[in-house]
């Protein structure tokens, strides 16, 4: 396949996007992740994927194309972001507690004439949660830096009782679509 960019400093994406075998060099790009009034979580996750691949066109990132991905972990039709600190994550996992919320990944190929987009949504359930469950995960210090205070490749995979979709989109790069959409443009 075509050599592209990577418009994130993501090691998980990193490793998922080694696994299609594409040549690619990897930059972050500084994007605004603020939600626009009104806006879903479907709307908000496209338009920062979208936003990251045509920040990294317009900083000179051209001749090929740039991908930025952003994923958005949704309960009861919100979308739930980093933890900003202890309580507000274990006041995010006592919402996915013993229930099924959905992730999605938002994935965007642009260049200097186009743009396409696409999101996968996923269903994850999550096992009943106790507090000294929840303490112990956010001591690991994986909840830090992740959509929804937590990581499915890392210890909260032992919290997912069900899932019902994309594994890699969860992780942050579904891995038959992004093929796809590379391929395809």
């Amino acid at each position: 396949m075509s050599a592209i960019y990577l418009a994130s400093q993501s090691p998980r994406r990193r490793e998922l996007l080694q696994q299609l075998g594409i040549e690619f060099e990897q930059f972050a790009v500084d994007a605004d992740e603020t939600p626009l009034a009104q806006e879903t979580p479907r709307q908000l996750v496209e338009r920062l994927a979208r936003l990251k691949a045509e920040s990294a066109v317009a900083m000179g990132y051209t001749g090929r194309p740039v991908l930025g991905s952003d994923t958005v972990v949704v309960y009861d039709h919100q979308a739930l972001g980093k933890p900003k600190d202890y309580d507000d994550f274990v006041a995010t996992m006592n919402k996915l507690s013993g229930r099924t919320h959905q992730v999605m990944t938002a994935v965007a190929l642009a260049n200097e004439t186009k743009t396409s987009s696409l999101v996968v949504t996923t269903d994850v359930q999550f096992k009943t949660l106790t507090a000294s469950e929840i303490e112990a995960y956010w001591l690991t210090g994986e909840p830090l830096d992740k959509a929804g205070g937590y990581g499915i490749q890392g210890r909260a995979g032992a919290f997912v009782t069900h899932l019902s979709g994309s594994y890699f989109a969860v992780m942050g790069l579904p891995l038959y679509e992004t093929q796809k959409l590379i391929a395809e443009f």
